[in-house]
């Protein structure tokens, strides 16, 4: 499993800032997986369209939906830049939405996808 970092980062990915600092260097041209929670108003304001959207404008394959527990989850899969560009976008969401924190992880991808959708809430 290889992580990236924010600012003041917690372990396992725990967003608390905005910029990027690598912390392991990835294969770039191996596909990977991204695993995102989501957490904050990111329900009722479009958040999974915005997710939606810019993953397919990334080329990334994978789902997006809202969880019950008020949380929106996210799995991509793709190449490390996409991925790290949608990770970005996850972390701003749309002009709506206020996003407090993330939890997210990256792993082999397991190539499963055809294209990027939105699901029914889990």
């Amino acid at each position: 499993m290889v992580l990236l970092n924010f600012t003041r980062m917690r372990l396992f990915g725990k967003i608390e800032g905005t910029k990027l600092i690598w912390e392991n260097q990835m294969r770039k041209e191996k596909n990977l997986r991204l695993h995102a929670h989501i957490k904050g108003r990111v329900q009722g304001v479009g958040y999974r369209y915005f997710t939606l959207q810019a993953a397919q404008n990334l080329n990334l394959t994978g789902w997006v939906r809202n969880l019950y527990d008020g949380r929106v989850e996210v799995v991509a899969e793709g190449d490390y830049d996409h991925l790290n560009q949608l990770l970005v976008k996850l972390r701003k969401g749309p002009a709506s939405a206020i996003v407090d924190d993330m939890d997210y992880q990256f792993t082999d991808s397991q190539d499963e996808f055809d294209q990027f959708r939105a699901r029914m809430t889990g």
